[in-house]
């Protein structure tokens, strides 16, 4: 898959899978807009790209789900490099909470982070990609949530679901653009934030049919494929990296 010379935006970067996607872009040679809210992350990880390919990653700290940033963002990479090929909605936070108890501030806090910034963020993006006249490639972030329901987590896995909807209804909106919409949908994934948890790794280890959690490689990947030259009679379509829970959906210990 060759990505010289492309241009991308990735959120939700500054570490994790979106990090990974941010790497492997910036190693085949494409300029990379890597975006995160936490200033520290970004630019570290702004740093260590740089190390292995100078100039290949400019970061660009800041909250993905206001518009204004969005805005911001894609009139950077159009006025530093000229366009925007691809663009990974990536961004995401996760709060638990019992359906019962579930507050308004947390739910309106999940849905403008993983769904107004990504349809704000697509939006922008499709704009410039429309304007250019050459295509370009969207990919969400969705989860195996969207397909199988966990306790706790109502509200993320309802907006995972509806990016993988959004991803469908863009493709009457954008294909005759040639921009094609896919989602990615990770399961159980050993990074920084998911290795902080109690036995993760074992736990997820033994009810995964392939026997272990995603590595961030895995998720990069099939990110970096979905959003290749090689896959653009590919939209409208999600694609899950579980190890094949979702087949047989065995619970994690102590959830019921």
């Amino acid at each position: 898959m060759s990505f010289k010379n492309k241009v991308a935006i990735v959120t939700g970067a500054g570490q994790g899978i979106g990090f990974e996607i941010c790497r492997m872009l910036a190693q085949k040679g494409t300029t990379v807009i890597l975006n995160d809210i936490d200033i520290g992350l970004a630019k570290k990880a702004e740093g260590l790209i740089n190390q292995n390919r100078p100039d290949s990653c400019l970061a660009m700290p800041g909250d993905s789900s206001d518009v204004g940033f969005i805005n911001s963002m894609v009139d950077t990479a159009v006025e530093l490099y000229g366009r925007l090929d691809i663009v990974i909605a990536n961004a995401g936070i996760t709060l638990y909470g019992d359906f019962f108890a579930y507050t308004k501030e947390a739910f309106s806090k999940v849905l403008d982070v993983n769904l107004g910034g990504s349809f704000f963020l697509a939006q922008a993006a499709a704009k410039q990609m429309k304007d250019q006249a050459n295509g370009g490639a969207i990919l969400f972030t969705s989860s195996v949530v969207g397909h199988q329901a966990l306790k706790s987590l109502a509200a993320y896995a309802m907006t995972k679901a509806a990016l993988e909807m959004l991803a469908k209804n863009l493709v009457i909106e954008l294909s005759q653009y040639r921009i094609n919409v896919n989602t990615v949908a990770p399961g159980a994934t050993l990074t920084e934030r998911t290795m902080e948890e109690a036995d993760y790794e074992r736990v997820w280890s033994n009810i995964t049919p392939m026997g272990r959690p995603a590595y961030v490689t895995d998720i990069a990947h099939t990110a970096l494929f979905l959003v290749s030259d090689e896959a653009k009679h590919i939209t409208g379509q999600s694609l899950i990296v579980d190890g094949g829970w979702t087949s047989v959906s065995t619970l994690p210990d102590g959830i019921k």
